[in-house]
């Protein structure tokens, strides 16, 4: 194509340090392009944003809230002013090549940086209990149109793993479920979505990260299903995502032994990366490395090593590398010494730079702070992730507990998991005429003088409603939130249980009278949440998953597509 052309007389006109420049993608601290921050300082040797584009030319960065530290995205306005400083530094220095703006915007609460105004959608779990292809559409475009607005060209997202292991502790809900035709077909529809609204979308990670029991944040997962099931369960959403056209694949560090032997996480496994995903899959856009900071890429791979090695396996960017001028140096090192051949460092490159040109950043990379400020979180926006979240509710037990009845339901308990959570209940909860709440929380963990407490508590109310987190992953949060569980049912008054993470909560206390699942523990799935517990609406999902028994795994508890409503 045209596209590919250009890049390639591009490629052709930059120098060895401006080519491995376009590999790296970093972050920066801070809110403006101009002010100065003292992690930039300690991480790159100059103060300000722009100055770390100007002294790497890197062909990205990333965005990050104040959790992880940069705190570079706070308010629409400010975002796109970040956004074009940013780009006006890339277009002062080098080859003048305009930046791929990244973050890992993927719905729900689990990963996400952008916060209100910016529209708050459910994550991929909860859109495909609503089981809407249109829904998972119309989701994706709309944080695609409010991303671009802001000066943000690529999305680390969607999720394209299957979910089909309930103790998963790094993926579970952020997955679109445990279904693989259920997640191909939403995986495409969402990277058309991404399109649609003007953002590059990435499907991630490549091979399938669903059957894992590591977070390879902290560990090295190592996922053992054969080459056939691989084939059945694991690919076929990524296969579903290149055929829609998606214009990224972001690897994951995982070892997949049916792929290759060594023992090598994904990343740095070239029969993996070029051979599956290039080759075999034929997959012809940009490879993308998961963050080289994360515990399963620096396990056995220094600095020096990780982007060299992702490079040779045939990985195109290389996000987040850890001491970058050590990095940078490294693949220089490599080129020079024909480790990794400059033809290999320019078929990056040119890939690089083509997306950039398909993604029409060239010749004009600034967006409108005004238009930003309109778009981010406009009234259709939020009405339309409103009705979303209603939809996704899911009633997996009901043993005449709901709807609750204003009449009979007069002081609700509300306890269990999550201080802002179960203060944003007692409020959804209050709402309602007639209605009194009383917030408890107990944590992720609760304490026996905790669980004494809440039960004692409970005594002097008409219900009970517990927030619960995760208690399939992880037996210490299991066994002590089914404590809690029990004991409130000890004392005979109603309870109900609403899983706000994953759905599978519900095997460590399968005898509980109502129990429904929300995805998010966001305040608009609470929201919905409350009015579902009223019959305001009826409940309306359907599990995107299969439960399986606690004692016996095989046992399914709940199976997927199972949903009450009333």
């Amino acid at each position: 194509s045209s596209d590919i052309l250009r890049a390639r007389a591009l490629t052709r006109r930059m120098s060895l340090e401006e080519k491995v420049g376009q590999l790296f993608v970093v972050e920066v601290y801070g809110q403006a392009a101009d002010t100065s921050h003292p992690r930039n300082q300690a991480l790159y040797g100059v103060a300000t944003p722009a100055e770390v584009v100007a002294k790497y030319q890197p062909g990205g960065v990333i965005y990050f809230d104040a959790r992880r530290g940069p705190d570079n995205v706070r308010e629409p306005r400010q975002v796109a002013a970040l956004s074009n400083g940013l780009q006006r530094a890339a277009l002062r220095t080098g080859a003048r090549v305009p930046l791929l703006v990244s973050i890992d915007q993927e719905g729900g609460s689990v990963v996400y940086r952008m916060v209100e105004p910016a529209t708050q959608f459910p994550g991929n779990m909860a859109l495909a209990a609503t089981r809407s292809r249109k829904e998972t559409l119309r989701a994706a475009e709309i944080i695609g149109a409010e991303l671009a607005a802001m000066g943000i060209n690529q999305n680390y997202a969607p999720v394209a793993d299957v979910n089909i292991n309930p103790e998963n502790p790094i993926i579970g809900v952020r997955s679109f479920g445990s279904d693989t035709a259920l997640c191909s077909s939403l995986v495409a529809t969402a990277v058309r979505g991404y399109h649609e609204g003007g953002v590059s979308s990435a499907a991630k990670h490549f091979p399938g990260h669903g059957d894992t029991e590591t977070d390879s944040h902290t560990g090295l997962p190592v996922i053992t299903h054969s080459r056939a099931e691989l084939e059945r369960i694991d690919l076929p959403p990524f296969r579903a995502a290149i055929k829609q056209g998606v214009d990224t694949i972001m690897s994951a560090h995982i070892v997949v032994p049916a792929l290759d032997a060594s023992g090598v996480p994904a990343t740095m496994s070239k029969p993996i990366i070029t051979g599956l995903l290039r080759e075999e899959l034929g997959f012809e856009g940009l490879i993308v490395t998961d963050a080289l900071d994360m515990g399963g890429a620096t396990g056995d791979f220094p600095p020096d090593i990780a982007p060299v090695r992702a490079l040779q396996a045939g990985c195109d960017q290389l996000v987040l590398a850890p001491k970058l001028d050590v990095a940078r140096a490294a693949v220089l090192d490599a080129v020079r010494s024909g480790k990794v051949t400059e033809s290999r460092l320019d078929a990056s490159v040119t890939r690089i730079l083509a997306h950039k040109l398909r993604r029409g950043l060239h010749p004009r990379p600034f967006v409108s702070e005004t238009v930003a400020a309109r778009t981010v979180g406009s009234a259709a926006h939020l009405s339309a992730a409103a009705s979303l979240t209603d939809r996704a509710v899911t009633l997996v037990r009901n043993e005449g507990v709901l709807p609750l009845s204003p009449a009979t339901a007069r002081s609700v308990l509300v306890t269990g998991w999550g201080a802002t959570q179960v203060k944003n209940l007692v409020t959804a909860v209050s709402a309602y005429e007639g209605q009194s709440a009383t917030g408890l929380e107990t944590g992720t963990v609760p304490k026996q003088a905790a669980i004494d407490e809440a039960a004692a508590v409970a005594r002097t109310h008409d219900v009970v409603l517990v927030s619960s987190n995760a208690a399939a992953a992880g037996a210490e949060k299991g066994v002590a939130q089914a404590a809690l569980v029990k004991a409130l049912m000890d004392t005979g008054i109603p309870v109900i249980v609403a899983a706000v993470r994953n759905p599978y909560d519900i095997r460590r206390f399968p005898e509980v009278p109502a129990y429904l699942a929300t995805y998010s523990y966001g305040a608009p799935a609470l929201t919905s949440l409350a009015r579902v517990l009223f019959g305001t609406v009826p409940p309306r999902g359907k599990l995107p998953v299969t439960v399986p028994a606690l004692a016996s795994p095989s046992t399914t508890l709940y199976g997927f597509g199972h949903g009450l409503s009333y």
